[in-house]
């Protein structure tokens, strides 16, 4: 079985060595992982192509591949990376099983709440932040529709127990361990 690595570790210095350390895991548990950066890229004559030819070679890893384990742990900013984002809907909409994991512990709604305010006197189910704009309230690991999804196909989104560094896979192996059972 192929699971496509989706995630912010493409963008680590040493992202090779990340990718590895999971497709590592993966053969553990007997499953063929792929990190987006398993593809050769040439560069194309402007910066512009070079950058849409990253993304039809990573759409086509995902087609192939049979699910997809996204690392959704909060990348610039209180929310998992958009291109990750945009590979697990992707996915989804391929009728493939998704399953995410985030390092970081906290609900969705505390961590837009830290990083964008609210005021402390507005009742539950009415938080606004400090430009006026509702707050989601739902007490799930990111918005809700990265929840639902992974939830509507009935995959696993294991958060860490403590907050870790973007790029350990404590959380990532767990939910190769529940893939494996």
């Amino acid at each position: 079985m192929n699971i496509y690595l989706a995630g912010p570790e493409v963008f680590a210095a040493n992202a090779d060595e990340l990718g590895n350390r999971k497709k590592e895991l993966c053969q553990r548990y007997g499953y063929q992982g792929i990190f987006p950066l398993d593809t050769q890229i040439d560069n194309a004559a402007t910066k512009q192509l070079t950058g849409l030819a990253i993304s039809k070679a990573n759409e086509e890893l995902i087609r192939k591949c049979d699910l997809v384990i996204a690392n959704l742990t909060p990348f610039r900013g209180a929310s998992a990376d958009v291109g990750t984002v945009y590979e697990l809907g992707l996915a989804r909409g391929l009728g493939k099983p998704i399953h995410g994991y985030t390092n970081d512990p906290d609900l969705y709604h505390s961590r837009l709440i830290a990083l964008f305010g609210a005021d402390d006197l507005q009742p539950e189910g009415q938080l606004r932040d400090r430009d006026g704009l509702k707050i989601e309230e739902f007490d799930l690991r990111d918005n809700l529709m990265i929840d639902g999804g992974i939830h509507a196909c009935s995959g696993h989104f294991i958060a860490a127990q403590k907050k870790a560094a973007i790029y350990e896979t404590a959380a990532f192996e767990e939910v190769l361990i529940r893939l494996s059972r």
